[in-house]
């Protein structure tokens, strides 16, 4: 059976383990650590089996909170699917939109004619003086 040497708070420890598991050991122990570590800066030396509880006492708090975090993002994910697969069982919804089509007012359409026939005329006059 591997034996891993592991610090926590500044204390070594050999702890063994089964074969394979070495890096995850390591892992834990550097969680337990990190938690370990704050204790002693912000109390300083105290006993190793104190140090060990107030650690794992907050890694447990920190799990516990994560925990609820966890039911109650799950709820919101069932409610979003239940949401999701209500929508899309719904009857597509077709949507007719009408656009008048222009109209233009009485007179103009002659008024333009009239007015591209004199352009036509003026253009001629200027082409015929250009070219005397």
């Amino acid at each position: 059976m591997p034996h891993v040497q592991v610090s926590i708070g500044g204390r070594f420890f050999d702890v063994a383990c089964q074969p394979g598991e070495e890096s995850y050991l390591q892992a834990a122990a550097a969680v337990l650590d990190e938690e370990a570590s704050l204790l002693v800066e912000q109390i300083g030396r105290m006993p190793e089996s104190r140090m060990l509880l107030m650690a794992g006492l907050m890694l447990a708090d920190k799990t516990a909170g994560s925990g609820d975090n966890t039911a109650a993002l799950n709820a919101r994910i069932a409610e979003l699917e239940a949401e999701n697969a209500a929508l899309k069982a719904r009857e597509p919804q077709t949507v007719t939109v009408e656009v008048p089509v222009p109209t233009l007012p009485e007179g103009l359409e002659s008024t333009l004619a009239a007015l591209a026939d004199r352009a036509e005329k003026l253009a001629e006059e200027v082409e015929e003086k250009a070219t005397a």
